[in-house]
């Protein structure tokens, strides 16, 4: 094989048969002579004295030849001309012919002996022509046919250059380059060089700095190290040179990297820079960045290729060449290519680029299989998104809305279904090795399920301008994700807030119905203390919040106490709230303190409720006793009888108290009095 070495930077490079320079020629000597061709306008002729007897017509393009060198080399020419009904045929049309005019000039040039220079640019339709017009060993030894197809073997595809130069030549030549196998050997040989160690790559490449023009000594060829003489080649210096080739081509480079084993990453990227390339919507989002290799020297060797169509997101040499826009079919293709190529590995692409290609897909009208996976995709690394990436217009004109919110809420199922998936995957590793891995693939999906949630409050932030965007849309999407996906809810506040204010026309029920969706006690300082002062919000949100507030400041504060009686020393619990109120922000203490008049204004107002009610239930008992003496006085006045006797009963328990009261009295002076001697009573008997 031929060293790829030799080719010259400025593009294609010129073969010749031999070592000693020329061309390309038969072997055998032309009977005609000749000093080549000659062009008058849109014919050409051959610089010879015997005169033309046969006309050959390529699209608009005539040839003035001879009917023997043709004859002598083409088995198509032979039966064109002999089997044909007319006896003398001094004029045929070739306009099915591969390659066009140029490659039948060269094929004619063969025969006739004149050398001819082959490059990467032109063997590609030559030997299809060669093909087309049957010129095989069979009529003569070194006909075209093999030699075209020797130069294909053991020159272009022993180089990097050449071999993408001729698949983008095969680009105007379908199906004969298909059928001949040029467009597989071309993919095939750019794979195995696309896999190659990036350390022991030394041809040229498009980024890569042209070497000095003057070739260096052998001694210092010998003294030289690669790690010093020359710059380190990245892993991506292929992505550049095969995203020129169309997207056919593309996909047939990409699957034989693939099979070849490389990285997924490396895949991945490759299809990115691709992408944003070719679909000028795709790039005018910004993302990954692709063209990081465009420079002078691309445009060099691209000049015999064919259609170029590269579009970057960037300055590009090449951008003044290209189309005013490209038509929906061919990026409609694109885009169908790209996602049936993109490699099942998860991360192999940003998230933001999947969410991008999703996005021109919806513009496209890709086929709804392909946006369907392509959704799935986006939903395996949901947590990797951006808000500005999700952001997706809603391309149907019978919902009238802004952003496209079911397309959101579907790639949340896909994140759930996805979460759900791996969380329940079984393991075949041990025990301890099982404990520690569900550990770790436990707090991995919480933290991406609280990266989710936020990214989803910021969506709902932005939707919810949209007046268009129904209350039950809007409340679907913000209770798609579980409860344990949100540790504060202030990002789902912020949008029940900017959803209120863009639909000031919502009744108490409605609005009551639209804060379900958020908890009251999962809000913070400063989101409490907007709510309070919030008109938007129903009355009931508002004390719920007021309470849930009072609340978390009492648990702060008893905390904050327990905390210090287990210390050594005791500081006074205004000096810890003072503390605390300290280290919050100017605008927490300035909410704070109007919060804390609306607090106290409303235990005033309960206060005075609460004297109002004791009065009232004073008065309750001054009726009531007054009602009960009517009630004893009535009773009275109606058992007369009843009441003498009870009245004389009375009269002698008094007389009974006296008496006894009067034998008290007596006793007690006789204790007072010097107790006199005891005088015996005499008996009477």
């Amino acid at each position: 094989m031929w060293d790829s070495e030799t080719e010259s930077v400025g593009g294609g490079r010129d073969y010749c048969n031999g070592g000693g320079g020329g061309g390309l020629s038969s072997t055998n000597k032309p009977r005609v002579e000749t000093d080549g061709f000659e062009q008058r306008g849109q014919s050409w002729y051959v610089a010879t004295d015997i005169p033309s007897d046969l006309s050959v017509q390529i699209q608009d393009v005539g040839f003035h030849l001879h009917k023997y060198p043709l004859l002598s080399r083409s088995g198509k020419m032979n039966r064109v001309i002999y089997e044909s009904r007319e006896i003398e045929l001094n004029k045929v049309a070739l306009d099915d012919l591969p390659g066009g005019p140029e490659a039948f000039e060269l094929a004619a040039k063969f025969c006739y002996g004149v050398a001819v220079d082959l490059s990467a640019t032109n063997i590609s339709g030559l030997r299809c022509a060669a093909e087309y017009l049957e010129m095989t060993e069979d009529l003569e030894e070194g006909n075209l046919i093999f030699k075209t197809e020797a130069f294909l073997s053991y020159v272009v595809l022993s180089s990097w250059r050449d071999s993408i130069v001729v698949l983008k030549s095969c680009e105007k030549l379908s199906p004969w380059a298909e059928n001949l196998q040029i467009v597989r050997r071309c993919s095939e040989s750019i794979a195995w060089k696309a896999c190659a160690n990036p350390k022991g790559i030394k041809w040229q490449y498009t980024g890569r700095p042209a070497r000095s023009v003057s070739s260096p000594k052998w001694n210092e060829m010998k003294d030289s190290s690669p790690s010093r003489n020359a710059t380190p080649v990245p892993a991506d210096w292929w992505f550049e040179d095969v995203s020129i080739l169309r997207i056919d081509h593309f996909v047939r480079v990409i699957t034989a990297i693939k099979v070849k084993g490389m990285r997924y990453e490396l895949i991945g990227a490759a299809i990115t820079h691709y992408a944003n390339k070719w679909l000028p919507n795709l790039a005018k989002d910004g993302g990954d960045g692709g063209g990081d290799g465009v420079g002078g020297g691309g445009d060099s060797w691209q000049k015999g290729g064919g259609l170029h169509m590269i579009i970057a997101a960037g300055n590009n040499k090449d951008e003044s060449f290209l189309p005013a826009a490209m038509q929906a079919k061919d990026q409609r293709m694109i885009v169908e290519s790209l996602i049936s190529i993109i490699p099942p590995q998860r991360d192999c692409v940003s998230c933001s680029f999947l969410l991008r290609l999703l996005k021109t897909a919806n513009m496209s009208k890709v086929a709804p299989a392909l946006v369907t996976e392509l959704e799935k995709r986006v939903g395996m690394q949901l947590e990797q998104a951006a808000l500005a990436d999700l952001l997706i217009p809603c391309y149907s004109k019978s919902e009238g809305l802004m952003y496209d919110v079911d397309l959101v809420q579907r790639l949340l199922e896909h994140f759930l279904v996805q979460e759900q998936t791996e969380g329940s995957s079984p393991s075949r590793q041990s025990f301890s090795e099982m404990k520690m891995y569900d550990g770790a693939q436990r707090g991995v999906n919480l933290s991406a399920k609280l990266r989710v949630a936020r990214l989803l409050d910021g969506y709902l932030t932005e939707v919810s301008r949209d007046r268009n965007l129904s209350l039950t849309k809007f409340q679907v999407l913000a209770e798609a994700l579980p409860e344990s996906s949100r540790s504060c809810h202030d990002g789902l506040y912020r949008a029940v807030d900017s959803y209120l204010k863009a639909h000031p026309t919502l009744t108490e029920h409605e609005r009551k119905r639209l804060c379900r969706v958020m908890d009251c006690q999962k809000l913070s300082i400063d989101a409490c203390m907007h709510a309070a002062q919030n008109e938007r919000l129903p009355l009931r949100i508002v004390v719920q919040v007021l309470f849930s507030e009072q609340v978390k400041i009492s648990n702060a504060i008893a905390n904050t106490s327990l905390k210090d009686d287990g210390e050594s020393h005791y500081q006074p619990l205004v000096s810890n709230r003072k503390t605390l109120l300290e280290g919050t922000p100017q605008s927490f203490q300035e909410g704070w303190a109007s919060a804390k008049k609306d607090i106290n204004t409303l235990k005033f107002e309960l206060e005075s409720v609460k004297a109002k009610y004791s009065e009232l239930q004073n008065d309750m008992d001054t009726l009531q006793r007054q009602f009960d003496k009517i009630t004893k006085v009535k009773q009275t006045t109606t058992s007369s009888s009843s009441a003498w006797s009870s009245g004389w009963k009375k009269l002698s328990k008094l007389t009974k108290v006296a008496e006894t009261n009067d034998v008290g009295s007596h006793v007690a002076n006789a204790d007072v009095i010097k107790k006199a001697p005891r005088r015996w009573r005499n008996s009477i008997s």
